[in-house]
């Protein structure tokens, strides 16, 4: 990160402008905002895991990500 602070609106202005300004941004603190990984526990029927566990294995993805994935198609 750069040592010369700008303004948010300074900021803003030269994002919007297209210059780089990653050097004003400290990335160790950096997060995508509603993005954070959240645990959530679901009980599934045995039948139910089998097939995503079979729908998984046929697509080369974990049940995890198939999950993400339909999830969110669904939400869209």
């Amino acid at each position: 990160m750069s040592g010369k602070s700008i303004s948010a609106a300074e900021f803003d202005a030269r994002f919007d402008a297209g210059e780089d300004v990653s050097d004003h941004i400290d990335w160790s603190t950096a997060h995508r905002a509603n993005l954070e990984a959240r645990r959530v526990n679901v009980d599934l029927p045995a039948w139910m895991v089998a097939g995503l566990d079979r729908e998984a294995a046929r697509l080369g993805v974990s049940r995890q990500a198939l999950i993400n994935l339909w999830i969110a198609e669904r939400l869209e």
